[in-house]
């Protein structure tokens, strides 16, 4: 297994670690543009060997990572795809899929994005561990290979990551809501607070750590940040003025002194934060599940997107084709009793046959 990884920074170099590290017979090739960052990836153990160029990292590969801020993807994974072999799966790490899923159609790109990350950027930071329990986002279009799919979730497995396929223009909206809108109002607040104090003259008093909590990602790295917030600019700014309407209306409860509404108010917030955390935590036995299918495009993608929208996890899952090409099986790994009782009624619903393994 040769993996390139186009730029090693935190999210490229921990990649390249945990691969190196996880995947029996991993082989990584490490590209970028800084010569400093590939010698500190050689040095940390992140990359196997530095390629010169993106064509030379993509020789004989057979899955390719494009980690670049998300204003540079779509002309990183271009690159990518054009240097690619015909059975190498190109896949990204942006936080926002659809600016480059818009930008092309090839069947061997699968966008993706991991859900972790660290305070401090950079491949001196990079850890194997990264991504031990962590969602990894997959977005796979209606053209995307089954068979690159498969070995792109074999690999997000291997990396200690926990694969969850969606379609990207959901994908954006869902990020805009729990990602990029807390960002912004954590730059509000900091903001809004350093006016008042200077305004009073006081210091930032030495309580409130709810303060702290809830500015922690103010300001954060404005060479990621700024194509975030380009890139995604719609959803985000839709989810803005949803917020700023739920803000209006409590502050009409704050002035109409409404006891009980405000408390109905609080604790209705407290309820959405128990289910919000409780759906992290689903788990129980494994259940594998066999599909029959048709082999043609897009296949993979439907069963894994359907499952995915449903909130069913795939733990693992296998390609069986038949002799003949023209018809085949999936197998897929479902962690739970009720999440597979779901996948199957789902899978049903897909018109495929599906039976549960005994």
């Amino acid at each position: 297994m040769r993996i390139a990884v186009l730029g090693v920074g935190l999210i490229g170099g921990s990649i390249g670690l945990a691969a190196r590290e996880r995947i029996d017979g991993a082989e990584v090739v490490g590209y970028d543009a800084r010569e400093s960052a590939l010698a500190a990836a050689r040095e940390r153990g992140a990359i196997d060997r530095a390629a010169g160029s993106v064509g030379e990292a993509l020789e004989g590969a057979d899955a390719c990572f494009a980690c670049a801020p998300v204003g540079a993807l779509p002309a990183l994974v271009a690159d990518a795809l054009a240097a690619a072999g015909g059975d190498c799966v190109v896949s990204d790490v942006g936080s926002v899929k659809g600016v480059v899923a818009d930008a092309t159609s090839d069947p061997r790109f699968i966008g993706g994005h991991p859900l972790a990350g660290a305070e401090s950027a950079g491949v001196e930071h990079a850890r194997a561990d990264l991504f031990d329990a962590a969602s990894w986002y997959l977005t796979p279009g209606e053209r995307s290979s089954g068979i690159l799919y498969e070995r792109l979730h074999g690999i997000v497995v291997g990396l200690g990551a926990q694969p969850v396929a969606i379609d990207a223009a959901t994908h954006d909206r869902l990020l805009a809501t729990v990602s990029h809108l807390p960002h912004v109002l954590a730059n509000v607040l900091v903001s809004q607070a350093a006016r008042a104090l200077a305004g009073e003259g006081e210091a930032l008093p030495r309580v409130g750590p709810s303060f702290r909590d809830a500015t922690r990602v103010a300001g954060a790295n404005p060479d990621i940040w700024t194509d975030i917030y380009l890139a995604n600019g719609e959803a985000i700014a839709a989810q803005l003025d949803e917020a700023a309407d739920r803000l209006h209306a409590v502050a009409e409860l704050l002035r109409a002194r409404d006891a009980g509404a405000i408390e109905t108010w609080n604790e209705a917030a407290r309820a959405d934060r128990r289910r919000l955390l409780e759906a992290d935590l689903a788990g129980g036995p494994v259940h594998e599940l066999r599909i029959s299918v048709p082999n043609r495009p897009g296949i993979v993608a439907s069963v894994a997107l359907s499952l995915g929208k449903a909130g069913v996890n795939i733990v693992d899952m296998a390609l069986s084709p038949a002799p003949d090409m023209r018809s085949g099986q999936m197998a897929l790994w479902i962690a739970g009793d009720d999440a597979a009782a779901r996948a199957e009624e789902l899978i049903g619903e897909l018109g495929f046959p599906v039976t549960r393994a005994s």
